[in-house]
């Protein structure tokens, strides 16, 4: 299995029995929302700030980079095109980067740069979840298995 590459453009290994079977089925679709939204690889780390993804998208909080860049609009608009990718091909569950600002399902960093890990999912995984698309992480390999199992 590749890697996923991240903001700083270090290589990330998502290396599992499971996802080499559905990548070889071809079940797989790889998509960033953050470089769909406009951003490089590599650059500072972003941070949401004073909230999570539902909040960003309700105009409550902000994602700023560690440089104090306010890089709201390119997290908003690469999750509006994530949702149109899923639209497109009917995806119906996604794997997403656990911890991140646009994709992490269950908690994100704090916003303080501190490494602080805060309740809350990110703002890709906040669209995808208000329109129906079951979200995991990609520490979830097992439950996305059951998922499928129960659903398909």
């Amino acid at each position: 299995m590749g890697g996923l590459f991240r903001y700083d453009g270090k290589q990330k290994m998502l290396d599992h029995d499971l996802v080499r079977r559905w990548e070889a089925q071809g079940q797989l679709l790889s998509f960033c929302p953050e470089v769909a939204g406009g951003l490089k690889i590599p650059r500072p780390p972003a941070q949401i700030v004073k909230g999570d993804g539902r909040d960003v998208l309700e105009n409550r909080a902000r994602v700023q980079t560690s440089t104090g860049e306010d890089v709201t609009q390119a997290f908003v608009t690469g999750a509006l095109s994530t949702l149109d990718l899923t639209r497109k091909h009917d995806i119906k569950i996604a794997i997403l980067k656990a911890k991140s600002p646009s994709c992490g399902s269950d908690c994100i960093y704090d916003g303080t740069f501190e490494n602080r890990l805060v309740p809350g999912m990110g703002v890709t995984t906040a669209v995808l979840r208000k329109n129906g698309v079951c979200v995991f992480s990609e520490l979830e390999i097992e439950e996305v298995s059951i998922w499928l199992k129960q659903n398909f």
